[in-house]
């Protein structure tokens, strides 16, 4: 029987349990994954929580994305898939339905992609949340070109480092954030072209700097809260600020007189916009695969974990000591 996590209660880390449950058969337009590696999100420890946009119905498996080998399919109507295949699941499924955490997965045949031989399956686990996720706030709804500039926050983190990658392919200036200056050298290495350390430098000031007065035209922040505001002041006349998260704890206002002078777009975002449309979704798959294969776009591996430490990962991830995407290796 293949190993499984799942949660019997929301909560913390601890709640993760290791099971060992009959091996599943795919159902219609399902396949069913012998999982290699899994890569860990934010979105897991939020549904672990039970603080997601989904909520568990428990006992609940969790879990977006993994790499390995299908070794079953389900009847009649899977096509473009068979036995043998390599791919990696992207994050367009319900959770708590088809959480792929463990030695075994079954994901609906349309969130399951090929992923380049050159990549491994580490990295294969590390390509379609982070790539998916910038992809569709800078290239199809912020329209990034050369020249553009792009404030990141929240940069170390593996959708801040693909925003980093995607932005410099652009041609377009990259300024990542970070609140320690332990972080800003990995940053630079990273491609961007400035970070600033907002635990030692007044944002504002410093992002008016590196663009001459303009401000940026796209924020791309999963952190919210109070730093909206500081957000706002740095963004240029008619420019748009993603929010695709809510890590601060505080509440979040809207930067009304900055939004009224400057004419700001404040817009909520998740890459659900984009795997859920299959227009989009096919063309941020082309996207991917052009950028990995040029080496544009480049997963950058912080840490990998044994399966059988799942809740040292999560803690690890809580930690927001990584510096790029945590892999737990089955």
């Amino acid at each position: 029987m293949p190993k499984i996590v799942r949660f019997h209660q929301t909560g913390g880390s601890d709640v993760l349990k290791l099971e060992d449950l009959p091996l599943a058969e795919p159902g219609k337009g399902e396949v069913r994954i012998k999982v290699e590696a899994i890569g860990l999100n934010r979105a897991e420890i939020m549904f672990r929580k039970g603080q997601y946009l989904e909520t568990p119905q428990l006992p609940s498996r969790l879990g977006y994305e993994a790499a390995g080998i299908i070794d079953a399919v389900g009847p009649d109507d899977v096509t473009g898939f068979r036995i043998g295949d390599r791919v990696s699941t992207i994050p367009s499924f319900p959770m708590g339905q088809y959480g792929v955490y463990g030695e075994s997965a079954i994901v609906p045949a349309y969130a399951a992609a090929h992923y380049p031989d050159k990549l491994s399956a580490i990295e294969g686990a590390a390509i379609w949340m982070q790539y998916m996720t910038a992809y569709g706030a800078l290239i199809e709804y912020g329209g990034l070109k050369k020249d553009d500039s792009v404030l990141i926050t929240a940069a170390s983190s593996s959708v801040g480092l693909a925003a980093i990658q995607i932005t410099k392919a652009a041609g377009a200036l990259a300024i990542a954030t970070t609140r320690g200056a332990d972080k800003k050298a990995f940053l630079l290495e990273a491609g961007a072209d400035h970070v600033i350390v907002t635990d030692e430098e007044d944002l504002v000031e410093r992002g008016m700097s590196l663009t001459a007065g303009k401000g940026v035209r796209v924020v791309f922040d999963p952190v919210a809260g109070p730093f909206l505001e500081k957000l706002a002041e740095v963004t240029a006349v008619g420019g748009i600020i993603f929010e695709y998260g809510a890590l601060s704890p505080n509440p979040t206002i809207f930067p009304l007189f900055p939004a009224l002078a400057k004419g700001l777009t404040v817009r909520g975002y998740t890459l659900f916009e984009i795997v859920k449309k299959p227009e989009s979704l096919a063309k941020g798959k082309d996207y991917v695969y052009r950028g990995l294969e040029s080496g544009a776009l480049k997963p950058i591996i912080d840490r990998t974990f044994p399966l059988a430490d799942i809740v040292e990962a999560h803690r690890y991830m809580k930690s927001n000591r990584q510096k790029g995407k945590i892999v737990v290796i089955v």
